[in-house]
């Protein structure tokens, strides 16, 4: 099934998930098994050796992520980074430099500064809205991809994906997104000219927080092909019960996209209007920088909102700790509204680096709760 021939939600619930040959099942089944008996040496029954290496849960997986993201190969994984440290170390080398954004996820800013750059990667975080700025920091014959994030976590600034595709491309680079923030329901950056679109399959995708996974998905046969051998040979992949969970999230993602706007909408207006609320991060907003990027490659604008409270650092984590609806907790992307304090949570790794956040701002996960009961938490939160 292609996004040629089906629309979203038809290829969230079919891409992948045939009805089982054997007993009609219409859910997939979990294949919950690490290894599979063999017809005869060298001779595995339909390729499954290993789980490892493949499993019927963990494909029907990749198939539908490959379809809902209009590429040719998805990859599923143990985690987010888990995806992200497979890509770098597939398509990069000891002495490779990457640009990536200035206000990039704190974990994946760990994982270039503590991780990648001990072992040989160069990166510099430059803000990916301002096309001359990436075009300076590039370093022809050593610059092997522009990673980008749109919208970013948590400052939630635009990039524009085929720009930046035009000018990796140009470079002979690839262009990866993090495509987390949006889901493919709201964006898809393989169509705008991306490489390789990244998830934390955690969030929107999976949609419950119930469960933690990552994927690739690739343009390119050939690298899809290389990728999952490094999947293999590296190993952090889903298990089967996490792939099904996952598989289970994404058929509902159109219809949980459409009410995680709806109410973030309702949010953003409301904050317009209160006085303990300083800026307002929002893509949807006119006046929002990257509003008509965001417009033109974006179906909506999804259900991240930030602020900077406008008592300042002790107010923002005040506001954080007052809420009832909104949990205080990490992540994002899930039918329960939550709240953080991104400076002392999410993207602590990069307090005292050029990646370091507001300590005012104040991260919104916007759920699925009636809008009302959402709008009295925040008032009594916001006092």
């Amino acid at each position: 099934m292609t996004a040629n021939s089906y629309g979203f939600d038809t290829l969230a619930i079919h891409a992948g998930q045939e009805p089982d040959p054997r007993t009609g099942a219409v859910v997939p089944p979990i294949y919950q098994t690490s290894t599979y008996a063999q017809d005869a040496v060298g001779a595995p029954r339909l390729g499954y050796e290993y789980s490892r290496s493949q499993n019927p849960t963990r494909d029907a997986l990749q198939e539908c992520l490959a379809a809902i993201e209009g590429g040719r190969r998805g990859l599923a994984f143990a985690s987010g980074l888990a995806a992200e440290d497979t890509l770098l170390r597939t398509v990069c080398r000891p002495g490779d430099h990457v640009v990536i954004p200035n206000d990039a996820y704190g974990g994946t800013f760990r994982l270039f500064s503590k991780v990648a750059e001990r072992w040989g990667l160069d990166w510099t975080a430059v803000p990916l809205d301002d096309l001359d700025a990436v075009r300076a920091a590039f370093r022809p014959g050593h610059t092997r991809m522009i990673w980008a994030e749109t919208p970013t976590n948590p400052l939630l600034n635009i990039a524009d994906i085929a720009a930046l595709g035009g000018l990796a491309h140009e470079y002979d680079a690839m262009l990866a997104v993090d495509n987390t923030f949006a889901s493919p329901y709201l964006q898809q950056p393989i169509a705008l000219g991306a490489d390789v679109v990244i998830h934390s399959t955690t969030k929107y995708l999976g949609g419950h927080s119930d469960v933690v996974g990552g994927a690739l998905i690739t343009a390119d046969a050939g690298l899809g092909d290389e990728l999952a051998f490094h999947q293999n040979a590296m190993g952090g992949v889903n298990g089967p019960f996490d792939a099904w969970l996952t598989l289970r999230g994404i058929k509902t993602l159109g219809v949980r996209m459409d009410r995680h706007c709806d109410n973030a909408e309702r949010i953003v207006g409301y904050l317009r209007e209160h006085p303990a609320v300083g800026q307002i991060l929002y893509p949807g907003l006119d006046d929002h920088p990257g509003h008509e990027t965001a417009a033109k490659q974006m179906s909506r604008f999804g259900g991240m909102v930030s602020f900077r409270a406008a008592g300042g650092p002790e107010q923002a984590m005040a506001i954080c700790n007052r809420t009832k609806l909104f949990v205080l907790a990490e992540s994002l992307g899930g039918v329960e509204s939550l709240i953080e304090h991104p400076g002392q949570m999410t993207h602590l790794s990069a307090a005292g680096s050029a990646l370091e956040v507001p300590a005012d701002l104040v991260r919104l996960s916007v759920g699925i709760e009636t809008i009302d009961d959402l709008l009295t938490d925040l008032e009594q939160a916001l006092g």
